[in-house]
């Protein structure tokens, strides 16, 4: 199946179908393709941080698991308001929201748990600003330096903040070397081994293009091969019949 262009669909609608792509990956993952003393989970990852946020609580462990409810309001003073105030210019950032909400597929290693690899798809918010893409960048320059390896699968063109596509604007906080992206293809498969040397596999794809075979990181110098086609396909058939169609247009349209 070709890879669609999934600029075509607002940011919602691909949000439906990367998480849908996320959770065929790890199920794919966790069905036989990595080896038994690793598996994959769909985690929220928020913003740039330490790796070491990712710790998962352990039953018995004494921390307590729970948070303030979502739907704990101030007490006292001034009631908030719920619509939406008067001003001369108003916007919104609907595609940051989306972004914020998007899972990633972490891979741990059963002996402690820890994080070994992070599968990041990239989304319509992850480059709708500056802040949107230095939060990204600067996530995945995190990863790397705390070793872990990284899997960055970006669907869409370049833009402004990202002239040649994702990959230089994250190696380029690693080694300074000019990277540009072939003229017919402009979207990004990028493979990150975060081992003492750090290493970088790259392959440039386009729209119409099948998804090739990709390599996952689970250890310095050791990678497993990752077939994407399979799951891209799986997830697509989530994808509302509705939007099918606009992502596919009648021949000659």
């Amino acid at each position: 199946m070709p890879i669609h262009d999934w600029t075509r669909v607002d940011a919602g609608i691909f949000h439906h179908f990367h998480g849908s792509w996320i959770t065929e990956v790890c199920r794919v993952l966790n069905a036989g393709l990595l080896p038994p003393d690793y598996y994959a989970l769909t985690e929220q990852v928020a913003g740039p941080g330490n790796p070491d946020v990712l710790a998962l609580r352990v039953p018995g462990n004494g921390a307590a698991d729970r948070s303030p409810s979502a739907d704990a309001g101030p007490s006292g003073g001034i009631a908030l308001k719920t619509a939406a105030p008067s001003a001369r210019f108003h916007d919104r950032a609907e595609n940051e929201v989306y972004a914020g909400k998007a899972r990633s597929a972490v891979v741990r290693r059963t002996n402690g748990d820890r994080v070994v690899s992070v599968i990041e798809i990239v989304s319509p918010g992850n480059k709708a600003s500056q802040h949107a893409i230095r939060s990204f960048v600067t996530k995945a320059v995190e990863y790397l330096d705390a070793g872990v390896h990284l899997l960055i699968l970006d669907l869409f063109p370049p833009t402004p903040r990202d002239p040649q596509g994702i990959h230089p604007a994250i190696w380029s906080q690693i080694v300074d070397r000019p990277f540009e992206l072939p003229a017919d293809k402009r979207l990004t498969l990028a493979a990150y081994d975060a081992g003492p040397v750090k290493q970088a596999f790259v392959e440039p794809v386009a729209v119409g293009d099948v998804l090739p075979e990709i390599p996952l990181f689970l250890a310095p110098g050791g990678h497993i091969p990752v077939l994407l086609e399979p799951t891209y396909q799986a997830a697509w058939t989530e994808v509302p019949r509705r939007w099918q169609q606009v992502l596919e247009p009648a021949a000659g349209s």
